[in-house]
């Protein structure tokens, strides 16, 4: 019977060292958090319920509607940039080649997937983000959040061009994906952002060609004054590192296919506990059964 117990210690033991690592409590060195300088009380409380943070456990931040149009002035309508911040977000710096993940509450317009490309044209490679408002908003000027919270982390400024660029890719995927949805929009700027040493070489007539190509590969239409908003996007695109957007994009690969292993790890700890669970009741069945 001691012998029984003994190697029920051990399972224990050994099913907490196959917990994915993940599970770990992150370094609040690592991490901050940002809340819109025009939230009260009440609403910066239930952000901190949203992020599942305890308020104080990670250094907050203040980012306001000033420093929010410095990006979105002329990108976007001034009726969307409001007159007031209301974006908040939670960022922790993960460990290098760990990609980016983002998940949003309370955001009607910018997606996950639309926020990682667009800090990966930023520059910010490895991280945990989540995003969320007191209610719906676009969450456009989140990103100018997340640029701030980085450089705090990190101590070093981001290329602004890098975050101006990155800014406009955010809204420009957000305006096309009105067009043909959120998923195909997503891959049609990044088909581009692959093939941006020979955009570069091409006249805006070819470009434009290049981008009906893409879209008829995608079976979508895309109307004229879309197609000139890609080509701007693209001249802009140029302008920064190549090889590091194109990097950028295979990080993204990369990041996905990792998290699909980790679901799998995560099932294989799931099924592994309910078969030690099921070992522990056939045992005291056996003890205790035959009394």
């Amino acid at each position: 019977m001691k012998n029984k117990i003994l190697s029920i210690i051990l399972s224990i033991a050994m099913l907490i060292a196959l917990l994915p690592s993940q599970a770990l409590a992150a370094n609040s060195d690592d991490s901050r958090v940002i809340i819109g300088a025009n939230l009260d009380e009440e609403q910066i409380a239930q952000i901190y319920d949203d992020f599942d943070i305890e308020r104080g456990s990670v250094k907050e931040l203040i980012v306001t509607n000033d420093e929010e149009r410095e990006y979105l002035e002329g990108l976007v309508p001034d009726s969307k940039i409001g007159r007031v911040a209301l974006s908040c977000v939670y960022i922790s710096i993960t460990d290098e080649g760990d990609g980016l993940t983002v998940s949003a509450e309370n955001i009607n317009w910018c997606t996950s997937q639309m926020y990682i490309n667009a800090l990966t044209t930023a520059g910010i490679r490895d991280a945990r983000v989540k995003v969320s408002a007191p209610y719906d908003v676009s969450g456009t000027a989140a990103l100018t959040g997340i640029y701030k919270a980085y450089e705090d982390i990190t101590g070093e400024k981001l290329p602004e061009l890098n975050k101006e660029v990155g800014t406009e890719e955010l809204v420009m995927t957000g305006e096309l994906a009105e067009l043909i949805g959120s998923e195909d929009a997503t891959k049609i700027i990044n088909e581009l952002k692959k093939i941006l040493d020979e955009t570069k070489n091409m006249t805006d007539a070819e470009l434009k060609q290049e981008i009906r190509s893409i879209a008829d590969a995608y079976d979508v239409v895309i109307d004229d004054y879309m197609i000139d908003r890609l080509v701007e996007l693209c001249r802009q695109l140029e302008k920064l590192d190549i090889d590091e957007i194109r990097n950028g994009i295979m990080g993204i690969a990369d990041a996905v296919e990792k998290v699909n292993k980790a679901s799998l790890n995560v099932s294989e700890f799931f099924k592994k506990v309910g078969d030690f669970f099921a070992s522990i009741a056939n045992f005291f069945v056996e003890l205790f059964g035959g009394r």
